[in-house]
């Protein structure tokens, strides 16, 4: 009697594997569901797996041009909506400058820019370095046309083809003697990458950038960007062209975890899963695709 209750047993399991219409877990993961990566292994744990766990976001074709990580060059111009929209006269808010000084009183820069900027100079101000100097910032088009008429093409951009134009450059300087040879310059060379800032044209890499060498002139990119083209060398070009060739790039950065994705902007809207309750940012590159930063956090979250 307890063999053929066994036996019944046996039968009835073998029965559940492979009755129709149950799907094992390795067939649900061949069948290419949304927000499944490819790359995950059968055997391996998938979140997205889970409901809830991702959710499909839309990103408009529109933000190709803008963000912190557009390329603006002779090459690329800038398109005028991706200005900021915090473009201020830094004269007119003595809040935001205290640490350092302005060349003149009519040196605009994005608020959140300077915000970044001010914690960079306190950082340096700890180390003993405290004279820096902002010596130009955001400028519109009729300035940079003023400028490039007056200086000619082997010191300035034509209007809309120059960082000055997107306000998220700066010109640094020192009040004490020439940038690349003050306390302030070496310092920026030594840490203004661990605050999102890069120096935006190196003495090495003027065959990539087409610019000659300023030791002046930093770009806001933000972190982990910055950090990243720190470790690797890259210039802005380099970087771009970098995350476009790997698709994604994961990466961990002072204990962080980041996913970073390159998406080519096919004209239309596109629409992109993303770790539920994450917060990520969205850049374009000014060039054809859009730039998704993920922080997975410690906990992968």
């Amino acid at each position: 009697m307890k063999k053929c209750l066994i036996l019944l047993v046996i039968v009835l399991l073998i029965g559940c594997e492979s009755a129709p219409g149950l799907i094992s877990r390795d067939q649900g993961m061949s069948g290419g569901g949304e927000g499944q990566a490819s790359e995950v292994e059968p055997d391996a744990p998938n979140p997205s797996e889970e409901a809830g766990n991702y959710d499909t976001v839309s990103l408009s074709s529109e933000q190709v041009t803008r963000g912190n990580l557009v390329l603006v060059n002779k090459d690329y111009p800038i398109d005028p909506v991706a200005v900021p929209n915090d473009i201020l006269n830094l004269y007119d808010y003595p809040e935001m400058t205290e640490g350092y000084v302005l060349l003149d009183n009519r040196i605009r820069l994005s608020r959140y820019v300077v915000e970044q900027f001010k914690l960079m100079i306190q950082a340096a101000d700890q180390d003993g370095v405290n004279h820096f100097m902002i010596s130009s910032g955001y400028r519109d088009n009729e300035e940079q046309e003023e400028l490039y008429r007056d200086k000619g093409s082997d010191y300035a951009l034509p209007a809309g083809h120059s960082e000055h134009n997107l306000g998220l450059s700066l010109d640094i300087g020192s009040t004490q003697k020439a940038i690349d040879r003050s306390p302030e310059g070496k310092w920026l060379r030594r840490h203004a990458w661990e605050y999102g800032f890069i120096l935006r044209y190196p003495e090495d890499k003027t065959a990539i950038t087409g610019i000659q060498f300023e030791p002046w002139h930093f770009r806001y990119v933000g972190l982990p960007h910055s950090l990243i083209m720190h470790e690797l060398d890259y210039t802005l070009e380099e970087y771009l062209d970098f995350l476009r060739q790997e698709g994604v790039y994961t990466t961990e950065v002072k204990g962080m975890p980041y996913e970073i994705r390159y998406i080519p902007a096919t004209g239309a809207d596109l629409r992109v899963d993303v770790p539920s309750g994450l917060e990520y940012e969205v850049s374009g590159d000014n060039v054809g695709g859009l730039i998704i930063t993920l922080p997975m956090g410690t906990d992968g979250k």
